[in-house]
């Protein structure tokens, strides 16, 4: 059957004009017209499957044993899980189970993010906070205009990168701002965002958005330090410190096991800026670092640098406030990110849901100064601008789309949805990119490091598998690359939306063993490639492309700063 594929093609091709031909000489002969009939049909019943581009499905029985046996024990049943196995130098999956069906991917939606930022942005995109002034600095230090901290949608604009940027202002004359300190969000244009809309716990830093003047993630890191007995109070420093922010620690000492040690921690913050910590910390833990995001990132940002100003000695008559920089406003001082390539390593290692939703929106803000009919389509909104950035960067690249709800970037969404087919032909697409060293670098190592770290204890696939990992209630997924024994790569996909997801990570460990032991027993699958499947309208390519940013002149990194 393989063998007659080609010429199968080739006679369908034909077919039409066959038949004019037959039924344009039918009265010469009946016989010849009953021959050449005869024969017509007979190859359009040997023929037909060639002419389908709809995939073959595994069936239940051909998935490992232990992947079976893990989801039942996990009372999974087959239909709630959809898998995709293909080696990167293979045209076609191993193992492709409820590959069409979209399914909500948690965190594991942003590789899609990851891959339209490196694809429309490239992994040297930088940017670049600044400090601006308007007035006349006079010399005894005082400045008789206004300062302006003027954002770029950078992601990782941590405190330390901050407090840099004002020292110079410090050690440049300025002491005492004799009128504001202003905080330039305009940057990126976003919608409303409610952190307490996902799961009611809006203080979590997962639950922050972005900003176009996004400071260290939006978050509060809290240095908690234990006493020795039961009872005892818990010690603790916050940082970086947020003025107006009043802490009141109620967070003690318990004999509890450290397995999870942030198990019963929350806070609170009331009207008046009191926020308020409780719950408990197991002595046996030792010092933690626990984090919350206490304010909206406009009000996270005037609070900080009025903190900062005021820790390097500096005064301002004025109040510390957001607003937009004007015209004549003077660039003084600026401070670079570190390339896009390093933001997505952060991003995906540690699954940060505000540095994705910070980049689909920076991915929104280029298509939308290439596009801006279809930003004003899109509400003049960077994120949904974003999402369909990302949906066309997929099409462009021949992924399958149908079913593709991008949503805020971060998987952080209960209306995300991906197909398991989408997402293992994104692997191999990154695969073939020349960005594929960023890409994969950015994905945790199983076993080793990142959100992976205790996956695979004990495994012999353990530190063999590059894989982002995605969990939230009734969710849960992985997708990346596993190496296996013999040295070949394979991107892997495998999604479980159930309500006993939470208990299927065996059965994912399962199959990422599997697939290092050489799949024993696997056969491909007769699936076409993306290339031959039948286009929807929204996968359409568009006459031309556009191009991605060209490859900037190598720069100077700058350093990397701890979260």
């Amino acid at each position: 059957m393989v063998m007659l594929t080609g010429f199968s093609a080739m006679f369908l091709t034909l077919l039409p004009s066959s038949f004019m031909h037959v039924s344009s000489r039918l009265h010469r002969s009946s016989f010849a017209s009953g021959f050449v009939l005869g024969v017509l049909t007979f190859a359009l019943f040997i023929l037909a499957p060639a002419a389908e581009a709809s995939p073959v499905e595994s069936p239940v029985e051909s998935l490992p044993p232990a992947v079976v046996a893990a989801l039942e024990n996990a009372r999974i049943p087959a239909e709630a899980v959809a898998i995709w196995v293909q080696p990167v130098d293979a045209e076609q999956p191993v193992l492709a189970f409820n590959a069409e069906r979209p399914m909500n991917p948690a965190s594991v939606m942003k590789v899609v993010t990851t891959f339209a930022a490196l694809e429309a942005l490239g992994p040297e995109r930088t940017w670049t906070t600044r400090i601006a002034t308007t007035g006349a600095l006079r010399e005894d230090g005082v400045l008789v205009g206004n300062v302006y901290l003027v954002g770029d949608g950078d992601p990782v604009l941590t405190y330390e990168r901050l407090w840099r940027m004002f020292r110079r202002l410090r050690s440049l004359g300025f002491s005492t701002i004799s009128g504001d300190i202003v905080l330039d969000h305009s940057a990126l244009a976003l919608p409303a965002h409610d952190p307490f809309a996902f799961d009611g716990k809006g203080l979590r830093p997962y639950n922050s958005g972005g900003d176009g003047l996004l400071i260290h993630f939006n978050t509060q890191e809290l240095a908690l330090f234990p006493g020795s007995r039961p009872q005892d109070a818990v010690n603790l420093v916050a940082e970086p410190p947020l003025a107006g922010v009043e802490i009141d620690n109620k967070i003690v000492t318990s004999a509890k096991s450290c397995d999870p040690w942030y198990r019963d921690l929350d806070a609170q913050i009331g009207q008046n800026g009191r926020l308020t910590l409780t719950g408990s910390l197991p002595a046996s833990c030792g010092p933690r670092i626990w984090a919350t995001s206490p304010l909206a990132p406009s009000d996270y940002g005037v609070a900080m640098v009025r903190a900062l100003w005021w820790e390097l000695g500096g005064t301002v008559r004025g109040r510390v406030k957001n607003g937009v920089t004007p015209a004549n406003a003077q660039p003084l001082i600026s401070d670079e990110s570190v390339p896009l390539g390093e933001i997505v390593r952060t991003m995906n290692k540690w699954s940060s849901n505000v540095i994705a939703r910070q980049i689909l929106a920076q991915v929104g803000r280029a298509d939308a100064s290439a596009n801006a009919e279809a930003f004003a389509d899109s509400g003049a909104d960077m994120v949904a601008a974003g999402a369909i950035a990302a949906r066309k960067r997929l099409a462009w690249a021949d992924i399958d789309v149908s079913g593709l709800e991008v949503d805020n970037g971060s998987g952080l969404s209960r209306d995300a949805r991906i197909r398991a087919d989408s997402l293992g032909t994104l692997l191999i697409r990154a695969w073939q990119r020349p960005w594929m060293p960023d890409f994969i670098a950015s994905l945790p190592v199983a076993g080793r490091d990142g959100t992976a770290r205790r996956r695979l204890d004990g495994s012999p696939a353990n530190g063999q598998a590059h894989l982002k990992t995605g969990t939230i209630n009734d969710v849960r997924a992985m997708a990346g690359y596993v190496l296996d024994q013999s040295g070949h790569r394979h991107a892997v996909v495998m999604m479980i939306n159930h309500p006993e997801a939470s208990s299927s990570k065996k059965a994912q460990d399962a199959l990422i063993e599997w697939v290092w032991s050489g799949m024993p027993q696997a056969k491909p699958q007769i699936s076409p490639s993306p290339q031959t499947k039948p286009q929807t309208q929204a996968q359409a390519k568009p006459q031309t492309k556009p191009q991605t940013s060209p490859q900037a002149k190598p720069k100077p990194k700058p350093s990397r700063n701890k979260r």
